[in-house]
């Protein structure tokens, strides 16, 4: 393999950023993290460098609440592809990602994964992450401001939404915990012995704050739905995966079992999809599982679209 020199990452990067923009003009230029030294890249028949891959090897702080959304160790791949043989390209840095965490021995733990984000609309890279062993986990949705929600059931007599503010930490950290029971049955997302006081540490900070995006909807003073979501001064760790700025996060919305199909769950989104425009956010994003039954169609109807797709393997060791 030819040296990967400054101009070469530099025509890659701006090839791979050209592709990107072309797919979707929602996606931003391939962010680079620093990465862990490693040089993964791949070229085509002639030689030429066609691709760049940066890995990334995270391990979160004990009783953080990022422990609940994957794994507890993960090596994270953030390709970039100038193509124009895009599963050829992506082949050939999956092969070298593979090689080398078999020399990383915390690769070898159980409790680990491999992530990497694909964009939704790129179709050059499903069979070819699917024959390296990873699986689609999640989506990256958008939600541009102004887009307009489906008509739904208008939400009936008696169910009241207002928002919430420190005296209903209790009641927000016990919803919650009910959407991370139901998005753990869909394989990234796990209940730690940690989740609720980490949870329970972070709701409090953000119903602190004045104006908190965050929303209850509740019958005879007894909340049976919420939503809440993170302002774009909190929300900067998601905002280099989209072009438009600013950007919020929806983290979490819950509506009982006993409750749903009712338009609780749409007033909800109403409430802060209001609020964000009027704010001039730019763009909204959200997380949703996959294989989740409930969630690709209702968040379509909210108006929201998938960007990426998060591929994992798990254990890292399981990567082909």
């Amino acid at each position: 393999m030819p040296p990967v020199t400054p101009d070469t990452a530099s025509a890659v990067g701006e090839q791979a950023a050209k592709r990107l923009a072309a797919l979707d003009p929602l996606l931003p230029a391939p962010a680079v993290p620093a990465g862990c030294g490693a040089t993964l890249a791949a070229t085509d028949p002639d030689g030429s460098v066609t691709a760049l891959g940066t890995c990334e090897h995270w391990a979160g702080e004990p009783g953080s609440l990022e422990l609940t959304w994957g794994a507890a160790r993960r090596f994270q791949l953030t390709p970039q592809i100038a193509g124009p043989d895009v599963p050829a390209a992506l082949d050939g840095l999956l092969a070298g990602w593979r090689d080398h965490l078999a020399s990383v021995p915390e690769a070898a733990e159980e409790d680990t994964a491999v992530v990497m984000t694909w964009p939704a609309r790129d179709i050059g890279g499903p069979l070819t992450l699917l024959r390296h062993g990873l699986a689609p986990r999640a989506v990256i949705a958008a939600r541009p401001a102004g887009r307009r929600a489906a008509t739904g059931v208008p939400v009936e007599r008696g169910v009241q939404i207002r928002q919430a503010g420190p005296v209903d930490l209790d009641e927000v950290v016990r919803l919650g915990l009910e959407t991370v029971r139901y998005d753990a049955h869909f394989g990234t997302v796990i209940e730690r012995p940690e989740t609720p006081v980490a949870l329970r540490h972070e709701a409090g900070e953000l119903l602190a704050a004045p104006d908190p995006w965050v929303w209850l909807a509740e019958r005879d003073g007894a909340p049976f739905g919420l939503l809440y979501a993170e302002r774009p001064e909190a929300a900067g760790w998601i905002a280099p995966m989209v072009r438009a700025a600013p950007v919020a996060y929806l983290e979490l919305m819950d509506v009982l079992p006993g409750e749903r199909g009712r338009g609780v769950a749409a007033a909800l989104v109403s409430q802060l999809h209001r609020a964000a425009d009027e704010s001039g956010l730019a763009v909204m994003l959200l997380h949703y599982e996959q294989v989740n039954p409930l969630s690709g169609p209702f968040w379509s109807q909210q108006g929201y679209r998938p960007l990426w797709t998060t591929w994992e393997a798990r254990p890292a060791s399981t990567l082909r």
